[in-house]
Formats: structure tokens, sequence, C-alpha cells
């Protein structure tokens, strides 16, 4: 099992592997989580909008190891954009998981997903919803606060007027993907950058060049994608609810050349996501 871990800004440490939820109901989630945490996995990654938070909290306090052990993540909803929304979206987090705190909290989107990446930035919502997550950090509500899906002049926008930094910042970034400047911008500011969709959802798998250098080190192409993010100094949040998915995902003990990195980082972008490609993250629109 691949338990190795990085440092946030404020000391707290992160896993460097976690389990995504995405996708999973409430029942199955709590499955995931109970057998992801049987091989070892201690952190989880769930979403007001993934509508599975009781799920997971069910299995935190059902898995049999103690809650300090655990890393529990979740995300305010990306339409939430104002401080009372906010404020009220994390005591509503709270009661579904069942949790006296959070371990990282973060922004799900710049924008709400309806308008994901259009004209309208919600530069000024944005502070505000901060400074929610802010206050909800100071009570001990949250042990750590973060973004997701925000670009450079997003996070910069944040930076300008925060007083607590945020120390996360979960972005789509796999091979035939990877947004290596707002990686490097990140990680020079002390936020640590969390990988979502780092298989590319499935649609890398069939990748012919990636295929034949997983074959080079002996291993799927699921744990190359995985340890190619790992190698950035990224954490990575591979989404299963398979157990055995679970466990070869966290056989990541081996090292990819720095040739072969180089190789990885210049794969063509995957234009298309197949049932996926209706996310505003894989490119859609919503309706």
């Amino acid at each position: 099992m691949f338990r190795e871990t990085y440092k946030l800004a404020n000391g707290i440490e992160v896993p460097k592997l976690g389990l995504g939820t995405w996708l999973l109901d409430n029942e199955q989630a709590a499955q995931a989580v109970r057998d992801a945490v049987s091989l070892g996995y201690r952190h989880i990654d769930t979403a007001q909008a993934y509508m599975n938070e009781a799920g997971v909290g069910e299995a935190i306090r059902s898995c049999g190891v103690a809650r300090e052990e655990l890393f529990i993540m979740t995300k305010v909803a990306a339409e939430a954009k104002n401080y009372d929304t906010v404020t009220q979206s994390i005591h509503d987090s709270l009661a579904k998981l069942g949790l006296e705190y959070i371990d990282l909290l973060i922004i799900h989107s710049p924008q709400p997903w309806k308008e994901f990446r259009e004209e309208n930035r919600y530069f000024e919502e944005n502070k505000e919803v901060w400074k929610a997550m802010e206050d909800a950090y100071r009570t001990g509500k949250v042990k750590a606060i973060g973004l997701s899906n925000f670009l450079q002049d997003d996070v910069e926008n944040i930076l300008a007027s925060c007083e607590i930094k945020p120390m996360v910042n979960q972005i789509l970034a796999h091979v035939g993907n990877t947004p290596l400047e707002l990686i490097e911008f990140c990680q020079k500011n002390d936020i640590l950058v969390e990988a979502y969709s780092p298989i590319a959802h499935g649609a890398i798998l069939d990748h012919a060049e990636v295929r034949i250098m997983a074959d080079k080190y002996g291993v799927s192409v699921a744990q190359l994608c995985l340890r190619y993010d790992v190698q950035l100094g990224l954490v990575v949040l591979p989404k299963t609810a398979n157990p055995d998915h679970m466990r070869n995902n966290a056989e990541l003990d081996f090292v990819i050349g720095d040739a072969d990195m180089e190789k990885l980082k210049n794969i063509e972008p995957i234009q298309d996501y197949g049932e996926h490609s209706f996310f505003p993250v894989f490119g859609g629109k919503l309706k």
C-alpha cells in the first residue's frame, strides 16, 4: 500500500493517494469507502454535489479505523457564492457526514457549473466565499481550506485579499491533459495540487503509446498514470468502487524515468472523454 504523504502549508499531512467517490450514490460510496479503508486508504474525497456525504459518513463511523487516522475532504457547492450560503452549506456537510470537523474543505468551482469557464468570473463573490471558509477554519470546523478548478487568475484573486492562503487547488490533471503552468504557479505559492480523474476517467486506458510504456515498467496503465501525477508532486484521487482496482491503484512503488516523464507530459491532449464528455470539467456544457 502506497502510504506517502505531503505536508500542507499549515503542517497538516495529506496522503498522496486518496479515493474519489464521484458518481457513487450513498450506498455505493459507503461500501467503497469501507473497502478502501480496509485496504489501507486513509484519504477520502467527496463533495456536496456528489450527494453521497451521508454514505461516506456512515462508512467513516463503521470502518473500524479511528476518525483521527482518516483524512476526509468535501467541497462547497459551486453554486454557493455568498457568505451565508457557504456558512450554511458547511453546517449541512458536517451534519450529513456526521463529523465534528472536516479535514479539508474546498470550493468546488470558481463559477456555478452552468457558467463554468464563461465570461462572469465571480471574483468578488469568491472573495466572500473565501471569508466564510476562513471563519470555518478559525473555529476548527475545518482543518484546512482550498480551491478546486481555479485557474491562475482565480487563485490570484483570492491571494490578493485573503487572510489565510489557500492550501490546495484540486484540478483535472492527467496524462493527456497536464496544466503544467498552473501546477507550477500553485506550487510556487505553497498550494498543494490535487489531481482528480488522474486516469482521465478511463479515456487514457487504450492509448497505445501509454500502454507500451506501462508494459515497460511492468505496471498497468492506471498505475503509470497515477505514478506520473505523484512524480509531478500531486495528490491523486482515482475514483473506483472496485476493490481490485483500489488495490492495483495503491501499488505505486516504482519510479518513471525522466525521459519517460517528458514523453508523458507531451502526450497529445485527450479530446473525447466518452460518456462523460458532457460534464463541464471535460469541456462539455450543462443544459
